[in-house]
């Protein structure tokens, strides 16, 4: 976005006034307002004056807005006092340093520093040698020591942040760069892969503190407020809120780099409390990282915490979140490039098709109901169907969802409807189920019977061929009682397994799981021996789809049921479709769907879901996905009256 004009200032005590560009500002509406909102001033005519209230920064950060509101380059008049000088000097410097992050983000690094890069990387990371973009990946995170990495699930990502870590540790003490530690905050699910990644980059394994539920929070203080630190301090953004100010402590007295996973979780910019906690942490940390493969999935104004949060001292993006969200409703609005041209030397982002992994194969597998559960299915999809409006109120909304969640139920197992739906179900759905529609569902439990789902013997037959072949498998389901049933009836069948899913416990730091077999991690671990003594995890996507990493010795996911939240779907994928697969590996896929039920809807909505998002993820620098992830949307909606429809038609 070119520019068109000049916004001049000058110093006048503790004020900048506004001289060239004033009357630009008096005629642009939302400069106007923003002004006012934001700013102390009077207008004085032929000028505009501008209290400094908090730091000069801070002022001249919304004059830089303001300069973008009207279009304008902004320009220093001869009379400006020191600070001001302090501030041109920092910028220009600071618009030299994102000239040469940008340049090794487009692969054009000093060839030198680079070299120093990778020597230091063979010597302090022995045991794990990166390919070429994670070379570049790790060498722009460490220059820039604030970068967000937003490459896609299975780029290795980890083992980036380990790589800009050993060298950055590696620095002399004196070097303003160094970091002393590291503090990873993350979903649960995570702990276990950074810890197993830190043996297989170091060689050694590392002494790990989890800072979560396990602990009390007097455990949590003394820790934090003492002199030693664990080679990997984690915790989750939900524990954050409770350890706030000794987290802050512990990041003033340490040089320590704050990684965030999985960091869409904070993108909140409305008050929510996880979110504003973790941000109160970037200005003590030495160095901040980002990682998320999906940094915008509703909006730009997702990026706003993300990039405030690498540089909270500086408004990188220089747009404020009512601009970012008019942005994302226009993909012709020239400000996008402006905005991606201004960020560009704080991301990178690698693309599932530069990993140069062999194509994965799937199956649809249609699964016949029994006589009985069609009857079941029939009854309630007739019921529901003749009730279901496009257009409802967001209570009604919900309770449309919670039909939905009852159709999807009985397309597995009847069984099901014996338990009532909970206000967020296994399938991470915000539903409500009316009074009327739980009373039909207990006049028709009456007509469950006790036989083993078809879907649950379709999936015990592929899975038993699989481990026959010497092969392992996850099996997905989306609702917590299908994974216990179907693990009981994997048992009778003599297929060992284990289950992954939100009641799995994870370990504490202190050993005391040790000998747990059944926690997150050491199912996972034990999976990815040779010797496991299972061959099987049955698992749920709303729990367990992010982190974990199954490749190495998986190749094989069966998906008893599937919800319309694409999201889940595909991290779920990709549990065993990541870098580090040899080119002869044949990763495979097997859906299995009950005849004409809403499972037929839901894996025609996915796959288009699924290709729309590929097609965002490859072509798009911040891949904008807007209403592509919702599930149960008014798309979703649609499609299943109109299946039904034409299954009615049939009859």
């Amino acid at each position: 976005m070119n520019n068109t004009g000049v916004l001049q200032i000058e110093s006048q005590g503790n004020s900048i006034v506004i001289r060239e560009g004033a009357d630009k500002i008096r005629r642009n509406r939302m400069a106007k307002l923003y002004m006012r909102s934001n700013l102390k001033f009077s207008d004085c005519g032929d000028h505009i004056q501008v209290e400094i209230t908090e730091n000069v920064n801070v002022t001249m950060n919304h004059i830089k807005v303001l300069a973008k509101y009207i279009n304008c380059d902004i320009s220093f008049g001869e009379g400006i006092n020191r600070e001001m000088q302090n501030f041109r000097t920092q910028e220009s410097l600071f618009e030299e340093f994102s000239q040469q992050a940008r340049n090794i983000r487009d692969n054009h690094p000093q060839i030198d520093e680079f070299k120093r890069f990778e020597e230091s990387l063979i010597k302090n990371m022995p045991n794990r040698q990166l390919y070429k973009l994670q070379m570049l990946s790790a060498y722009h995170m460490a220059f820039a020591q604030n970068a967000c990495n937003f490459s896609v699930p299975g780029a290795g990502k980890t083992s980036v942040v380990y790589g800009a870590y050993a060298y950055l540790h590696n620095l002399p003490k004196d070097d303003p760069k160094h970091v002393n530690c590291i503090v990873i905050i993350g979903p649960l699910s995570s702990f276990g892969p950074w810890e197993i990644e830190y043996k297989e980059c170091f060689g050694t394994e590392p002494t790990s503190m989890r800072l979560i539920g396990g602990m009390t929070t007097k455990e949590k203080s003394l820790y934090l407020h003492g002199m030693s630190h664990a080679d990997i301090t984690l915790t989750s953004y939900q524990s954050i809120i409770s350890i706030k100010d000794d987290l802050l402590f512990f990041l003033s007295q340490h040089k320590a780099m704050v990684v965030l996973d999985e960091a869409h979780k904070i993108k909140n910019t409305h008050g929510g409390i996880m979110a504003a906690s973790t941000m109160e942490l970037a200005s003590k940390a030495a160095s901040r990282v980002v990682l998320t493969g999906t940094p915008a999935p509703n909006g730009y104004e997702d990026l706003y915490n993300l990039f405030h949060f690498i540089w909270p001292d500086r408004d990188v993006l220089t747009y404020n979140v009512p601009q970012l969200v008019n942005m994302s409703h226009s993909s012709e609005d020239e400000r996008v490039d402006d905005l991606i041209n201004k960020i560009a030397p704080f991301f990178i982002r690698v693309r599932k098709s530069d990993l140069n992994i062999p194509p994965a194969s799937f199956e649809e597998i249609e699964v016949e109901m029994s006589d009985s559960q069609k009857s079941i299915y029939n009854a309630i999809e007739n019921k529901f169907m003749a009730e279901i409006d496009e257009d409802m109120s967001p209570f009604l909304k919900k309770v449309r969802k919670a039909k939905f969640i009852r159709l999807m139920q009985v397309a597995t197992n009847p069984e099901l409807l014996n338990s009532k739906l909970t206000d967020i179900d296994d399938v991470g759905e915000d539903i409500a189920e009316s009074e009327e529609d739980s009373d039909f569902i207990a006049g028709i439990k009456q007509f469950v019977s006790s036989e083993v789902p078809n879907k649950f013997i379709k999936a015990a037959d592929i899975a038993e061929e699989i481990v026959k072949a010497g092969g392992k498998v996850v099996i997905w389901a989306s609702f917590i009682r299908n994974i216990e049933r179907m693990s009981e009836y994997l048992k009778e069948r003599g297929i060992a397994s284990r289950m992954l899913y939100g009641a799995t416990p994870v370990e504490a730091s202190d050993g005391s799981d040790e000998m747990n077999s059944l926690t997150r991690e050491s199912i996972v671990r034990e999976f990815n021996r040779d010797d496991s003594s299972f061959r099987v995890i049955l698992a749920n996507p709303f729990a367990v789809a992010e982190s974990i990493s199954l490749h190495k010795k998986c190749h094989n996911a069966i998906y008893i049921e599937r919800s319309f939240n694409a999201a889940h779907f595909i991290q779920s994928k990709d549990r065993i479709h990541r870098y580090g697969l040899k080119p002869d590996v044949n990763t495979k896929y097997y859906y299995l769907i009950s005849k004409d039920t809403i499972d037929e809807t839901i894996n025609k909505r996915l796959a288009e879901k699924e290709q729309r998002l590929n097609d965002i993820m490859e072509s798009m620098p911040i891949p904008l996905f807007d209403n592509v992830l919702e599930s149960g949307g008014i798309d979703d909606v649609k499609a299943i009256l109109r299946d039904y429809e034409a299954r009615a038609k049939k009859i």
